[in-house]
């Protein structure tokens, strides 16, 4: 064993623990759905969440280190759900949410937009956008789990 250890020091193969992670480009990240979710603590929230180990893979390839996991805790007061009316017979998961789970999220509004890919825009306690994360893969029950973390619920007036 540590022979062949030896041969892979000498031929430059050893590849240093922690530094094997792939990173994927921010062009295939968006591609993926991964637009704004840049820290790699979102997507330990996102494992909490949603239990697809190839989503949470492909997060951590578009991820930054964070210094402080308390950011994974951010929430926001509401959210967009923007999609292009015309493109939405692609995207059945979407149109599955919108039809039958979005009326249990107050403080989400959808908002056709021609030609705009699927995306989420998560708004602060001013309706200002703050993040976007594209959904065009997610399922709906990613979407049902990533709304149930990250958006605060709407207050009863």
């Amino acid at each position: 064993m540590g022979a062949l250890i030896a041969m892979l020091v000498v031929l430059g193969v050893v590849v240093p623990l922690g530094a094997s992670k792939e990173q994927l480009s921010a062009r295939e990240c968006e591609n993926l759905g991964f637009t704004g979710l840049a820290l790699c603590s979102d997507c330990n929230s996102l494992a909490e969440y949603v239990k697809d180990q190839e989503l949470v893979s492909d997060c951590r390839k578009c991820c930054t280190e964070d210094s402080d996991d308390s950011i994974s805790k951010v929430t926001y007061s509401g959210a967009i759900l923007e999609v292009c009316m015309r493109k939405l017979v692609f995207y059945p998961e979407i149109v599955g949410f919108i039809e039958e789970e979005k009326d249990r999220f107050p403080s989400v509004k959808v908002q056709y937009i021609f030609n705009s890919p699927p995306k989420l825009i998560l708004l602060d306690d001013a309706d200002e956008h703050k993040e976007t994360i594209r959904i065009d893969n997610w399922k709906r029950e990613h979407i049902l789990q990533f709304l149930q973390g990250k958006v605060k619920r709407a207050s009863a007036i």
